[in-house]
């Protein structure tokens, strides 16, 4: 898509990634000097989070997080697939409205406006129904992307041998597919676990949740959510180092 770097444009790339670190680094240190100044930093505030009934607390919400995440995940997934797999109008403009509308606003036309028609889910489904409609447009455009990286002679090949169109697609088609999509499905799944923390508006006891309630329980605001940032990070770094993998033993089997 675009030509390799030259010396000059490297050395620039370097000299940009330096300063944009040394930035950085000196906004975090400028961070910390300001916590310190405040008794942030104090011993006595980050005891707490060496206990066991704490982090019971805060897994418990990663644990939900992890559900709403999976739920959604397979509702997604679901309907992203029926999207690629029946292109046409309809499924297309569904795909670009809902990647242009916020996951927020899904939520609360969930929260406020279906329960003025008789409609009031569970907070568990006010979560996931509007996160699985939103990243069903994302995981369409992953499947399109997919199924159109086979090699058309392979559905011409099963087409030759007698399978009908359906069959084709679901034995020839898609197993090849999968493939080449594993590590966006995955780095898709990072993005769906992060809107998760959108449950807080309706009330599901998820991660961000349950620190919003423990920050408010022992008044430890910044020590509480540097936590929970922590927690997230470590996730989504794993799900992001996953996708890596994936994507390098793609390249491997290609070769």
């Amino acid at each position: 898509m675009f030509d390799a770097p030259g010396p000059r444009a490297r050395r620039r790339v370097f000299w940009a990634s330096v300063v944009s670190a040394a930035v950085l680094l000196a906004l975090v240190a400028l961070g910390l000097r300001q916590f310190a100044a405040n008794g942030q930093l104090d011993a006595d505030r980050w005891r707490p989070y060496l206990t066991w009934p704490v982090w019971r607390y805060l897994l418990g919400g990663l644990w939900s997080t992890v559900v709403a995440a999976f739920a959604t995940g397979v509702l997604a997934m679901a309907g992203g697939l029926l999207l690629a797999l029946r292109p046409n109008r309809f499924t297309r403009a569904y795909a670009e409205v809902m990647r242009t509308v916020p996951v927020l606003l899904l939520v609360y036309v969930m929260l406020f406006v279906l329960p003025s028609f008789g409609v009031n889910l569970p907070l568990f489904w006010k979560l996931v129904v509007p996160l699985a409609l939103s990243h069903a447009a994302s995981y369409a455009v992953i499947f399109r992307a997919g199924v159109e990286s086979v090699d058309p002679g392979q559905r011409e090949a099963g087409l030759s041998l007698g399978m009908t169109d359906g069959s084709v697609t679901r034995f020839v088609v898609l197993p090849q597919a999968v493939r080449h999509m594993t590590p966006l499905l995955v780095t898709q799944a990072v993005s769906l676990l992060k809107d998760t923390s959108l449950g807080y508006v309706v009330s599901y006891a998820e991660l961000l949740f349950n620190g919003r309630v423990l920050a408010n329980y022992n008044g430890l605001l910044i020590q509480t959510f540097l936590v929970v940032a922590f927690i997230y990070l470590v996730v989504n770094l794993a799900l992001s180092r996953l996708a890596h993998r994936l994507e390098a033993a793609r390249a491997r089997a290609a070769r």
